[in-house]
């Protein structure tokens, strides 16, 4: 096996993990974070104690806070910055880039400033266009636990897919490939929308009937709006799509699910991001996928009565009650049947 030289830029849990895997393959992996402390701590005591506090990391894992030399080893990049920041770095590191390089995009979101995806941010560097997406159910701390665990690295280029097999493939982690990038990155980011939703709802204590009913008609939405930007609507039945929406759709692990649990038991959406902690994109997401939906009449009625009760004050009834009464009348879509051709 080949030994690679690895940099994960971001500090947070998935990166973590994902550092950890690689390094555990017989990887050199460096990982950028910006806090000091944070450095000090992995580099000293193999704990990450703010964001994975349970699992010891291997002792050759090294944090820097040198992006430059970081950047400048490695042959790999994974990107794992929240969404808010993930440009500003981005626009950091271009300087330091060379054509060989891989870059790896972990970040489940849209960039804040505009409508574009983690990838589309990447893809305006003018040195590599070896880009990459991953996303799946990973859960952070299942995967640092050992669990098993699979994930899917999206790309179109043969090596990109190839590497990251390569760096992250072990007993607990199974990579799978896609070509459809458009389709991965958008499930992983849509679907922390409808964390928010079935977390509500589980506060509400509904039935299992309409837990997988709520889980449906999200995969229904997702995979609308994404076939509309020129996703491939089978990608939603991997794990990118369905499998990573139970995963945050059923999990209190999930950030996004914890909001929605947290709203749904009464609390204020600043109260309920304030009690995580931890970044949950699926907030910023809302915003933005109503709009585009909005601007190209894309039904989303769950998304749309989300963001009504977020940011409207609309009553909590409203959301579930727009299941019931929408204009949706075919079950599936994309069928290959004439008769669902015109939905």
């Amino acid at each position: 096996m080949m030994k690679h030289s690895v940099c994960v830029l971001g500090g947070g849990s998935f990166g973590t993990a994902l550092a950890n895997i690689m390094v555990k393959n017989g990887h050199q992996v460096s990982q950028w974070m910006r806090n000091e402390e944070q450095v000090e701590e992995i580099n000293l005591t193999g704990l990450n104690s703010r964001y994975l506090p349970d699992a010891p990391l291997h002792r050759e894992l090294l944090a820097t806070s040198n992006l430059e030399q970081a950047i400048r080893d490695s042959d790999t990049v994974f990107v794992s910055i929240p969404s808010k920041s993930f440009e500003q770095v981005v626009q950091r590191i271009e300087p330091l880039l060379t054509a060989d390089k891989i870059l790896i995009s972990t970040t489940k979101g849209f960039n804040p400033n505009r409508f574009e995806l983690m990838s589309d941010v990447l893809r305006r560097n003018s040195v590599t266009q070896k880009i990459g997406v991953l996303s799946g159910p990973n859960l952070a701390k299942e995967i640092a636990a050992g669990q098993m665990t699979g994930t899917v690295i999206a790309s179109a280029n043969d090596q990109v897919r190839q590497r990251a097999i390569e760096l992250l493939k072990s007993p607990s982690f199974r990579v799978y490939e896609n070509r459809d990038s458009t389709g991965v990155e958008l499930a992983g980011a849509l679907k922390n929308i409808y964390a928010i939703v079935c977390g509500l709802a589980k506060a509400l204590n509904v039935g299992e009937n309409t837990m997988s009913m709520i889980m449906t008609r999200s995969l229904a939405e997702m995979s609308r709006f994404a076939v509309h930007f020129g996703a491939n609507p089978m990608t939603f039945l991997g794990l990118a799509g369905m499998g990573d929406l139970i995963a945050t759709c059923t999990s209190p692990l999930s950030r996004n699910y914890r909001v929605g649990f947290a709203i749904g038991s009464g609390q204020n959406l600043d109260e309920a991001i304030g009690g995580i902690g931890e970044v949950a994109e699926g907030v910023n997401t809302l915003k933005m996928v109503v709009d585009e939906a909005k601007k190209h009449g894309l039904y989303m009625p769950l998304a749309e009565g989300l963001s009504k009760l977020l940011f409207e004050g609309a009553k909590l009834e409203s959301l579930i009650g727009s299941m019931m009464t929408g204009e949706q009348k075919w079950d599936v879509e994309f069928a290959t049947s004439e008769e669902n051709s015109n939905v």
